[in-house]
């Protein structure tokens, strides 16, 4: 009877193949057309106009326009750190991923006529959001000030590479098999995690990690091999000839290999894609998308402080530096959001990032595969160019062509575009440049400059006020002592008195910035060392600027390696503003000061910062050794600048690699190849040990995690030099 019911009900509705066909027809176009409005509409971010990119996404009712709107929240969260911000992104970005999966779900259910993509199943678009608004939440959650906020971004983390995953099987599978030339050039996370989704994990999906079952790991650990589970992919170590032209030009084919378990071997010859895979708006948001996310991804896990870089490994995360430098460069050449946003990355990691770090390739040694240790100069000057292009109204751009002429010791110039760049409409943007400006003028130790664009963070940016202030007070502090030297006695006592307030104001503001429900570093540093000013000040009975040692801005501008963005000139004057003749104590004050090895050390590691820069670098050996290396450990211990001691042997470790990479003119003239080839050896080997030591500090210091991040990036190079060179590690 239920038969014949069906039948009768199925004979009264009979559908109409035409209005059905019509109706897919007319999805696939709407979906297209939101997907392609969607990201020209976010791409205003990059041009400054986030308010109209809001304004436009706010019109359109596609989850494509709703992630839009996600990615320019996120964007003024993660530029302008403020809370409230951030708060109200992760939100934003919790809405967009739920409404991405009921969208992928509706997608499964239509099936492959549900989607207009020649390589990827239905819904893959809709995944790529997910896996989007969870690394965004992700990085979010880390920025938080709270800690279980931070635990939560493993979590989507870990999702997020599920879902990136499973595309990048999908597009191996699709294009690695498809008998063509050519495929996608994209690598796999290094980690071998379980790959495929179990019910739980795709149950899982549907809420937030906050609404997850708590019974269920957040981590999974790695086995070798797992029954019934795809092969990660893992490409060879050779690095791929670069192509160029346009982004489909640029795609570098896949194949599976032969040998079991299958691995995906990534070929030294690029291939011309077969446009046909890749020709649709679809596509290429996936494609670019996937790149862009991993890249990110892999990146993240590698530059993340030691401690969470362990509690990753174990848990299964491994960054992979190389390949995520390579997805990104190939996401780049995509005009869309993506495109830019693996620009920005690129840039955020080769000026902001590694703009802080001494070890990496020399210009005379670099190859292709030290991109990933050192910024290749003219791709990013390519790069940059076309950014430019792109988005003419963005001062984002301005700021990473300042960080691009401070990183080769023209600051000046950087200046110059900085001051001559209009102001940024997103404040997040503008609190950038002005801090920027601000380090380029600790740099060329332009005080009013300094103490100008400090004062001016705390309008823009609420990151920390007490270092804001504490810069301004020690940029106040070197015009009275240039006022001192003059003796112009009026123009001291005005400097005097600004120092002195901007400086006790500073740690009446500590704390109120936090990060993973710590206080940040560098203000405990300023807390420790205004406490030791003071009780020194009472104590001698004495003013507070006349106890202050070696240049504070100096100081503070090492933390940022501004000694590294120094040309000749500023580094003579650096030498010049270094002296313990600048001291206003007096005699018996600065004999007090040159007795304390603490004092001492701080001024030592200064200078010979500043003669590593000027060549002088026996000197500069001389110096650590003289008043830090060689002397007992036990001077150094609970002492307010514990940060001198490990990074000394951190110098000693530069020298070594800059003796390294440049031997002496006697041993180049008098010696044969073989001989320089072992100087060189021996001083690499040298580098490797002290970096060890500094890597294995017994006791942490208030920097470690600034200056571990320069050992570890320092390691990074070793590897690719022991590579180039062909020296094996004993």
């Amino acid at each position: 009877m239920s038969r014949l019911t069906g039948w009768l009900r199925s004979g009264a509705s009979t559908p109409n193949p035409e209005a059905e066909a019509k109706a897919l027809a007319d999805r696939l176009e709407a979906q297209k057309r939101d997907l392609e409005q969607a990201m020209a509409w976010a791409e205003l971010i990059m041009n400054d106009d986030i308010d109209g990119a809001c304004e436009k996404l706010d019109q359109g009712n596609s989850v494509f326009h709703e992630f839009g709107a996600a990615v320019t929240i996120f964007m003024r969260s993660v530029l302008g750190f403020e809370k409230s911000v951030m708060t109200e992104t992760t939100t934003r970005l919790n809405h967009c991923e739920t409404r991405a999966w009921e969208d992928y779900s509706k997608s499964q259910k239509l099936g492959r006529a549900g989607t207009c993509s020649k390589v990827y199943p239905p819904g893959t678009e809709y995944e790529l959001v997910r896996a989007e608004t969870l690394l965004m939440g992700a990085v979010v959650g880390v920025l938080h000030e709270s800690l279980v906020e931070a635990m939560k971004s493993f979590y989507k983390l870990r999702k997020a590479f599920f879902i990136l995953d499973g595309v990048i099987a999908i597009e191996t599978k699709v294009l690695g098999d498809s008998g063509n030339s050519s495929a996608v050039s994209l690598a796999a996370p290094s980690a071998e995690v379980e790959m495929g989704k179990s019910e739980k994990e795709k149950a899982a999906g549907e809420g937030d990690a906050e609404n997850s079952d708590s019974s269920d790991s957040v981590f999974v650990d790695a086995p070798e091999t797992k029954s019934g589970a795809r092969t990660p992919l893992e490409p060879q170590t050779t690095a791929p000839t670069t192509a160029s032209g346009s982004p489909e030009k640029q795609l570098e084919g896949l194949k599976i290999a032969d040998e079991k378990p299958a691995q995906v071997q990534l070929p030294t010859q690029s291939t011309d894609v077969n446009p046909e895979l890749l020709d649709n708006p679809i596509d290429k948001f996936i494609h670019s998308g996937a790149n862009m996310c991993f890249g990110i991804m892999l990146l993240m896990i590698t530059l993340v402080p030691p401690a969470f870089s362990k509690i990753l490994s174990v848990v299964g995360f491994r960054g992979d530096r190389t390949k995520a430098i390579r997805m990104l460069w190939q996401a780049a050449y995509f005009q869309n959001i993506n495109g830019a946003m693996a620009a920005l990355m690129l840039f955020m990691y080769y000026n902001a990032y590694l703009g802080q770090v001494d070890i990496i390739p020399q210009e005379k040694d670099f190859d292709e595969a030290a991109e990933i240790v050192g910024p290749p100069r003219g791709k990013c000057d390519a790069l940059l160019e076309e950014m430019r292009k792109r988005y003419p109204d963005s001062s984002l751009w301005r700021v990473e062509e300042a960080r691009t002429h401070a990183r080769e010791r023209d600051v000046p110039k950087a200046i110059e575009v900085l001051q001559s760049a209009k102001e940024a409409k997103m404040k997040q943007i503008q609190a950038i440049a002005n801090f920027e400006l601000a380090l380029d003028a600790i740099v060329v130790q332009d005080w009013e400059l300094t103490r100008k664009s400090f004062l001016r963070c705390l309008e823009v940016n609420d990151w920390s006020p007490a270092m804001y202030y504490y810069m301004a007070g020690a940029a106040s502090l070197e015009l009275y002592r240039d006022a001192v030297q003059k003796g112009d006695e009026a123009e001291a006592r005005v400097q005097k008195t600004k120092a002195t307030d901007y400086l006790r104001k500073a740690p009446t503001l500590v704390g109120k910035k936090r990060f993973m429900a710590r206080q940040l570093p560098l203000e405990t540093f300023i807390q420790r060392k205004m406490t030791k000013w003071e009780a020194r000040a009472k104590d001698l009975k004495v003013d507070l600027l006349d106890v202050i040692g070696a240049s504070p801005a100096l100081e503070m501008g090492y933390m940022w390696n501004g000694q590294n963005r120094m040309g000749e000139s500023e580094l003579k004057r650096a030498e010049e503003n270094l002296k313990w003749e600048r001291c206003t104590g007096g005699e018996k004050v600065l004999q007090i000061l040159k007795s304390d090895k603490e004092e001492m050390g701080s001024w030592a590691l200064g200078l010979a910062t500043i003669f590593k820069g000027l060549g002088r670098w026996e000197e500069a050996r001389a110096l650590l050794h003289e008043h830090l290396i060689k002397l007992d450990r036990s001077h150094f211990k609970n002492i307010t600048d514990d940060y001198i001691l490990p990074t000394a042997i951190y110098e000693e470790a530069v020298l070594n690699w800059f003796e390294c990479c440049s031997p002496p003119e006697e041993l180049l003239s008098e010696e044969g190849e073989e001989e320089v080839l072992k100087y060189r050896k021996r001083k690499l080997e040298e580098c490797e040990a002290l970096l060890e030591t500094v890597k294995g500090w017994e006791v942490g210091y208030t920097m470690d995690a600034r200056f571990g991040m320069r050992v570890q990036s320092g390691f990074e190079t070793l590897a690719w030099y022991r590579g180039k060179m062909g020296w094996q590690k004993v």
